[in-house]
């Protein structure tokens, strides 16, 4: 079973999607103008949304001046888990670093 994590990793593995994290970084935009900055198609810059939206990472909403319009956000949750793994991979790979350094100073 595909954990959130696993679906925050697949859907930053694409240098777009990772473009439009970036982007939202700044503010919420429309998904024309990301398409825009992004210098994809309407239709590419759609499915790349869908995914970062299936994954968690951003939610779109509606203006209430035009309903065909939609309006994307970064979402922090997936973010907060991805540090937690990151921050627990580095104590691991800290530990293992110098317990081989100790190894490696004890040795003659």
């Amino acid at each position: 079973m595909t954990t959130a994590l696993d679906r925050t990793l697949s859907a930053l593995a694409d240098p777009a999607r990772r473009q439009v994290v970036e982007l939202l970084r700044e503010r919420p935009r429309p998904a024309g103008e990301l398409a825009r900055e992004t210098g994809l198609s309407p239709p590419a810059m759609s499915r790349h949304l869908k995914a970062l939206r299936q994954s968690g990472l951003v939610e779109d909403t509606h203006p209430a001046f035009d309903a065909r319009v939609r309006v994307y956000a970064l979402r922090p949750e997936p973010m907060v888990e991805l540090m937690a793994w990151l921050e627990e991979s580095e104590r691991m790979w800290s530990q293992q670093l110098l317990a081989f350094k100790a190894h490696v100073e004890g040795q003659p």
